[in-house]
């Protein structure tokens, strides 16, 4: 099953036998609540869920959006109608960062069946709804470890004998700027792959064969071994691990805790400057 779904295919299966369950996940990182926008207008039947409350665990120790508790992950996933059977559709605003971390996050707790809608909200051009669903209970039941994760020892070990890719802008990665986080740079070794450059000026995931190729050109060669992936705090690099798995890198890495979990340990070292390849 392709990870994305085009605005016509859930149109489509949203007014079949079988329609998806639809979670609006919009979010702007600094910005705006979600909600308000939600409640303005949403994918008729869709419920929010809210990344930094549902979707992440309290900022601390383990960075600016840590992994929920898979418990509670669960709970929020059965109100919104998610079943261990359920044909699962998500989506955000249009950069898909926010609906990836809802993807990876299904999948990493069990969820064969859930599809990032492509180009986001932007890209549909169906009638929006304002009623708010009561959805029936679902019966999903997360069990965590269906994608791989990294900690912080294990992503330094990828960019030491793999491949780990930095999913920030370049001048984040360099150290030109660090707007977020303690200190700019990146972990040693990791090579340079901004998220932005995964999609069209749509705000739409290239094709396949275009992301292919970008990968294979940043070191994702068949003796490569496996792929890791972080960003900052785990939501933009939720989208770089769909990105690859569109391109054909199935089941990429993610450090969840990211940059953000990074530097909040000073002995851990810090890179700067132009990407080592």
């Amino acid at each position: 099953m392709k990870p994305i779904i085009t605005a016509s295919e859930c149109a489509s299966e949203s007014a079949g036998p079988r329609p998806p369950v639809l979670l609006d996940v919009r979010w702007q990182l600094g910005g705006p609540h979600g909600r308000p926008d939600y409640e303005a207008g949403h994918l008729p039947g869709a419920v929010f869920v809210d990344l930094e409350a549902e979707l992440s665990g309290p900022a601390g120790d383990g960075g600016r959006h840590p992994l929920p508790d898979p418990v509670e992950f669960g709970a929020v996933m059965r109100r919104a109608g998610v079943s261990r059977d359920s044909s699962v559709v998500v989506y955000d605003g249009g950069l898909s960062w926010a609906a990836a971390r809802a993807w990876w996050l299904l999948r990493w707790t069990g969820h064969r069946d859930v599809r990032v809608l492509d180009g986001g909200l932007a890209a549909w051009t169906g009638e929006l709804s304002k009623e708010i669903p009561s959805p029936a209970e679902g019966d999903f039941v997360p069990v965590p470890g269906a994608l791989p994760l990294l900690d912080a020892d294990g992503a330094a070990a990828q960019a030491r004998s793999g491949l780990l890719f930095d999913a920030r802008a370049a001048e984040r990665y360099r150290g030109d700027v660090e707007p977020l986080d303690r200190v700019g740079g990146h972990i040693p070794g990791a090579v340079s792959a901004p998220t932005v450059e995964n999609v069209g000026a749509d705000g739409r995931f290239l094709p396949a064969e275009r992301l292919a190729s970008r990968f294979f050109g940043l070191g994702a060669t068949e003796d490569v071994g496996e792929v890791g992936v972080y960003c900052g705090s785990g939501v933009s690099g939720a989208h770089q691990v769909l990105a690859l798995e569109i391109a054909g890198f199935a089941d990429a890495a993610l450090y969840a805790g990211s940059w953000s979990h990074w530097t909040r340990d000073e002995s851990r070292p810090v890179a700067t400057g132009p990407d080592p390849q």
